[in-house]
């Protein structure tokens, strides 16, 4: 008998892995995300400097370019892509959640960066003191710190989960990462163990949302 929460997304597609095309823009991805944590003005004051402020507004242009290019290209990909069990529901609609929340931030973050450059360019230059009412420039100022603070917490989440992923022996780790690929699923017995507590919480899940939907 069919599982009711399991969806089989191993026979959906003949492709069994990324495109040499979709995991280059993955990885380069990462170092475009990685410079622009590195690059990342500290003291609003910095903006002074007129050349700092242009490359700024490039970097965050080219930035968000590239973001939209990359859903773009990438949506066209299973979430589960070289997967070689059915995935269940559950799992499948909470990782989709997780990377379209990631690509939230990620277009997000160089659109605050841009209203700050704008803002700034228009005389918004201090920040308020707790004493003082906020500004727009604060607001949006905690806008983009609290989408670069939620965008660590999911990059770590998505990191952790394609660890777990290559333990289990899924092989969706060998469909985007050159090295490590699995082989076969693992056969070690805290593995299993903890994969079937997994489905277990999947399954109450789906069975809490069937019910709500009725």
């Amino acid at each position: 008998m069919k599982h009711p929460f399991v969806q089989d997304f191993t026979g959906m597609h003949v492709q069994k892995s990324h495109t040499l095309l979709a995991r280059s823009i993955h990885w380069s991805f990462i170092l475009l995300y990685l410079y622009g944590i590195f690059k990342q003005v500290n003291e609003l004051d910095e903006l002074e400097d007129s050349t700092l402020l242009l490359s700024e507004i490039v970097f965050a242009t080219v930035f968000l370019v590239i973001v939209i290019l990359r859903y773009s290209y990438m949506r066209r990909f299973k979430t589960f892509l070289g997967a070689r069990e059915p995935v269940h529901i559950v799992h499948y609609y909470f990782a989709r959640t997780v990377h379209r929340a990631m690509y939230a931030c990620f277009i997000l973050l160089p659109l605050t960066g841009l209203m700050i450059a704008g803002l700034y360019s228009q005389g918004y230059t201090v920040n308020a003191t707790p004493d003082e009412e906020q500004t727009v420039m604060d607001l949006v100022l905690d806008l983009h710190g609290a989408v670069a603070d939620l965008s660590y917490m999911l990059i770590f989440l998505h990191i952790g989960a394609a660890i777990y992923s290559r333990i289990k022996g899924e092989g969706v780790w060998s469909s985007m990462v050159p090295i490590l690929k699995e082989d076969k699923p693992s056969e070690n017995e805290m593995v299993l163990k903890i994969a079937s507590i997994e489905e277990k919480v999947y399954d109450k899940v789906g069975s809490f949302f069937a019910r709500k939907s009725k």
